[in-house]
């Protein structure tokens, strides 16, 4: 459930009218929506329920806006980042060093110096390596370092190749077979603390059973830990749960059913579970508002042309993802059109002979789902401005990230003095 809904004959989200949105930022323009993600925030939490203090730690890289991350961090959510700079928005945004959760297989030096100084709940390390380097900037600093290896099961998600992270050819994680000579290092490592196992297989999973198959080999791998003689006492069990796009696939297991079986597998473990959701939280809860420059003849079906483009939504032209389109005045009548932005790419198809709301010149239309990587993955391909984001609460609303002009880039792109002599 989402909080876009059509009141009298126009699309609001919560008690904003779209069209008031567009007249005052323009568009394309991405529009949030607090009561929706406060929403989701609760039936995942609900369907945790019968945890003993799970940390629900939100993936910042579905969307890093801090006015979304801190509307989060009311909800006593923590953040799951992969970077120095999405640990230091979390922070801005009011999230607790406590409720962090350091992954990624490329830490630096300087960002574990950044999270070790600030504070954090755990490093989820990616290889042996990477244990060392942060040895060193523990002992360098002082300052005791928590960690946990995030295992590769080797587990086919069944996701898009591109967003599947737990097979052994992925670039994520320890193999199993490397787990216990990777914990006895790191033991003997200055300035570490060993304190969990942690896996991701991958993102928008629509089947419990990879999921489970994952956490049956993170339960195997406690107990072997365990008789290792390591403490063993955090389980970071990623995120991946896929929510609905396209209403012709079969509907993604709920929530309620994910925590029944996470209860189920591993009610014998005797862990802290951490868990990494992002697209969960925040999919439903976003749109991309956006313009029909004009509708061109095509040999098949009419081009819709919209003033967003796959700079600013990139998973169509990336991943062949689905996105409900719709008008936001519907008159009632359905037309059938490909979709397409501004950008010289052929790739810049939001969708192919698509039945749809019919709409012309002018008309405004939104994207659906949008809430998760989509503004955090635009880009300004062609020169274009990057979108602005709008957070809605009720009947107020903000502009949470300004459209960046074509001035405001320029101003960063400096022509040195000596070009042209």
């Amino acid at each position: 459930m989402d909080h876009f809904e059509l009141r009298g004959g126009i699309l609001h989200c919560e008690d904003v009218a779209l069209p008031a949105i567009a007249a005052a930022v323009g568009t394309p323009v991405y529009v949030y929506s607090a009561s929706t993600m406060k929403r989701h925030v609760r039936v995942f939490r609900d369907a945790l329920g019968g945890l003993t203090d799970p940390l629900i730690a939100f993936a910042v890289k579905a969307n890093p806006n801090p006015a979304v991350l801190a509307t989060l961090a009311t909800q006593g959510l923590g953040a799951d980042v992969v970077s120095g700079g999405e640990y230091q928005i979390a922070r801005a945004a009011g999230i607790a060093p406590d409720r962090i959760v350091f992954s990624g297989v490329g830490k630096t030096a300087t960002e574990m110096e950044q999270a070790l100084r600030g504070g954090l709940f755990q490093f989820n390390l990616e290889s042996l390596d990477e244990a060392e380097m942060l040895s060193t900037v523990a002992v360098r600093t002082g300052i005791e370092a928590p960690i946990a290896f995030r295992i590769n099961p080797d587990v086919l998600a069944g996701t898009h190749a591109k967003i599947s992270t737990g097979s052994a050819h992925n670039k994520f994680g320890i193999a199993y077979s490397e787990l216990a000579a990777a914990y006895k290092r790191a033991r003997d490592l200055p300035g570490l603390k060993v304190q969990g196992v942690a896996v991701h297989i991958g993102s928008q999973l629509t089947s419990l059973d990879p999921l489970e198959a994952a956490f049956t080999r993170i339960g195997e791998a406690i107990f072997e830990l365990r008789a290792g003689g390591h403490d063993i006492h955090v389980a970071d069990l990623g995120g991946g749960l896929g929510i609905p796009y396209d209403p012709a696939e079969p509907e993604p297991p709920s929530p309620a059913d994910y925590g029944r079986m996470v209860q189920r597998v591993t009610e014998k473990w005797d862990v802290r579970l951490v868990f990494e959701p992002g697209r969960l939280i925040v999919g439903n809860a976003g749109i991309l508002l956006t313009q029909v420059i004009r509708v061109k003849p095509g040999p098949d079906h009419p081009f819709v042309i919209v003033d967003a483009a796959m700079n600013d939504l990139m998973r169509p032209s990336l991943y062949d993802a689905w996105h409900a389109f719709e008008p936001v005045r519907p008159d009632g009548e359905d037309m059938i059109a490909d979709i397409v932005g501004p950008v010289c790419e052929s790739g810049d198809t939001f969708a192919v002979d698509r039945r749809m709301g019919r709409v012309g010149a002018g008309d405004l239309a939104i994207f659906r789902t949008c809430g998760a990587y989509g503004a955090t993955m635009s880009n300004t391909y062609n020169s274009r401005p990057l979108a602005p984001e709008v957070l809605v609460n009720g009947s107020q609303w903000a502009v949470v990230r300004p459209r960046i002009a074509v001035e405001t880039m320029l101003a960063g792109m400096p022509i040195p003095d000596w070009v042209g002599n």
